[in-house]
């Protein structure tokens, strides 16, 4: 029988992870509102009808309730507004997470639509960075600029604090790749924010700080 006490793992309620995040430049004006622990419920407005439906994914699959409204330049193109868009997103996540504390911090996904399959990988290491190999077979998707996909999360990434990898294994529709680029997001999301019930109150990494 071992001699080691039972270690006790803390309980009670979690505090709600809410956030509010206004950003406003002279090419945009972003609104951001979440709960992380919400239904997947949403209500978008971003002026690109492609975003507005990767955005939905992202609330759907991460069971996160979002409610963004974007004003950008978009009589330049759609650039300014994707970015913003990621940024106060970011801004948000991070402002809604906290000290961390109980989260499993790592999270991944592959999701699958028709030809097309994708994987992302994300860390909530507190150190931004972004790999991304999404190789898209066509420049737009209605009026979303495909480009503008990696300044989404190039934004978000900055502002979230995370380290994120995403991959598109393999895809012959621009519009499958990267809904399914979005779809894998949302799921590693949801899985890196989850309470780990057996670590509820602990920061989970050995220096004690994220």
């Amino acid at each position: 029988m071992s001699n080691y006490p039972l270690t006790e793992v803390p309980v009670g309620p979690t505090p709600p992870r809410i956030a509010e995040v206004s950003r406003n430049t002279a090419e945009t004006r972003i609104h951001v509102k979440l709960n992380l622990d919400g239904t997947g419920k949403s209500r978008l407005s971003t002026g690109i009808g492609f975003f507005d439906h990767m955005l939905d994914q992202i609330a759907r699959h991460g069971l996160i309730d979002l409610d963004i409204e974007a004003e950008g330049d978009l009589h330049i193109d759609g650039h300014h507004t994707v970015e913003d868009v990621g940024i106060t997103l970011g801004q948000a996540v991070h402002q809604a997470i906290g000290d961390k504390k109980g989260i499993r911090r790592y999270g991944h996904a592959y999701v699958p639509l028709d030809e097309a399959l994708s994987r992302v990988v994300i860390d909530f290491s507190g150190r931004p960075g972004l790999v991304m190999d999404v190789p898209f077979k066509s420049g737009m998707i209605g009026a979303f600029d495909t480009q503008l996909t990696h300044e989404f999360f190039q934004g978000f990434v900055n502002h979230a604090l995370v380290t994120l990898h995403i991959d598109n294994l393999k895809g012959d529709n621009a519009h499958h790749q990267a809904e399914t680029v979005f779809k894998a997001f949302a799921r590693a999301l949801r899985s890196a924010l989850e309470i780990d019930p057996r670590s509820v109150g602990t920061i989970p990494s050995t220096k004690g700080s994220l």
